[in-house]
């Protein structure tokens, strides 16, 4: 169909171009190209943006170019992997669940992965590639989903059981890596509490060559599904009048959310409440339906771990504050604010 007009000028718009999606998507590109010169500019040791574009591509003093390229632009790059992956994982629950305070941190699945990244760091991060890391994370947090799943099992997984279950596992969990870390080497108990708040600090491109192929996967994963995601929200009853297999779609797209979370916290650790506001933000943007709302709760969990990391190391010069800080701050009221507004339902 071609653009053209009709009537009194109205503008008449391709059919499958949605423009407050298309908005949207336009506003985070450009927050996202001002995140990253921001980050490529600003640190201990400001670089000007021509100089750091040159060095970017280079061409710049030694010193320059290693700031640039080795220090700052894979922090970058994995503060949008890790963002987006978390954003995207609370998206899949909060449509799943259909509770708007369902996230990752929130009904055990972090809790899950930060046990095998512990695990990992504690007993086996001196003998066996980092590469396995995001592997271990990611069965620790299909461990804890099965849990959380199985207990809320009465006649299916209902929404309200997962929630509820799922707070409680996460407590759990958190106590079982308090005392991996009680009885840890000083070392590894040190580098652990440091990933456990939150942090891409020191991130460079082997990690964000570890992350990418896990986020792509899920990725495309998750895209074959939007389908089965957008089903979801009609309730259990609608969907299986419409021929959907509601429990096992909603396994698999438990799975994929899982799988995400545990790559993200494997290595950016237990960044918490991005998997909660990122998909509200999306959702008040450019609505529930699937296909448009995860490209944009993408982008905004990615813009808002950048824009936390990028104030984290900055403020506080020559202090590199954990990116973890900065999103609970944030996203600590913005659940208390979910709970007063959710309060009669």
């Amino acid at each position: 169909m071609k653009l053209g007009t009709q009537g009194r000028g109205r503008v008449i718009v391709p059919q499958g171009i949605h423009l407050p999606t298309m908005r949207a998507i336009a506003a985070l590109l450009a927050a996202w190209l001002l995140l990253a010169i921001g980050s490529l500019v600003f640190g201990e040791q400001t670089i000007a943006f021509p100089r750091a574009w040159r060095s970017l591509l280079g061409r710049g003093a030694s010193d320059e170019i290693f700031i640039v390229q080795f220090l700052r632009a894979p922090r970058l790059l994995m503060a949008f992997l890790v963002g987006a992956s978390l954003a995207l994982s609370g998206a899949i629950l909060q449509a799943v669940i259909k509770n708007p305070l369902a996230a990752p941190d929130v009904i055990g699945i972090s809790g899950g992965a930060s046990v095998g990244a512990v695990a990992f760091i504690t007993y086996f991060s001196s003998h066996v590639s980092i590469h396995w890391m995001p592997v271990a994370s990611m069965i620790g947090a299909v461990a804890a989903a099965g849990l959380v799943y199985w207990l809320a099992w009465k006649d299916g997984a209902q929404p309200l059981r997962l929630v509820l279950v799922g707070i409680g596992i996460g407590s759990l969990l958190s106590a079982l890596t308090s005392f991996m870390l009680v009885f840890s080497p000083s070392y590894s108990a040190s580098s652990s509490y440091i990933w456990l708040t939150g942090t891409i600090y020191g991130s460079t491109w082997v990690e964000v060559t570890v992350l990418l192929p896990w986020v792509l996967l899920f990725g495309v994963l998750l895209y074959g599904f939007k389908g089965a995601m957008n089903v979801q929200l009609l309730g259990d009853e609608l969907a299986i009048g419409l021929g959907s297999r509601v429990q096992r779609n909603r396994m698999v797209l438990i799975l994929i959310s899982v799988g995400l979370a545990g790559a993200a916290v494997s290595m950016g650790g237990v960044i918490e409440f991005v998997g909660l506001i990122a998909p509200h933000i999306a959702r008040k943007l450019v609505g529930p339906v699937a296909h448009r709302l995860l490209p944009v709760a993408a982008l905004t969990g990615g813009a808002v771990v950048a824009f936390a990391d990028l104030v984290a190391r900055t403020i506080f010069l020559p202090l590199d504050i954990p990116v973890g800080v900065f999103t609970s701050g944030i996203g600590a009221p913005f659940f208390i604010y979910l709970l007063y507004r959710t309060r009669k339902q």
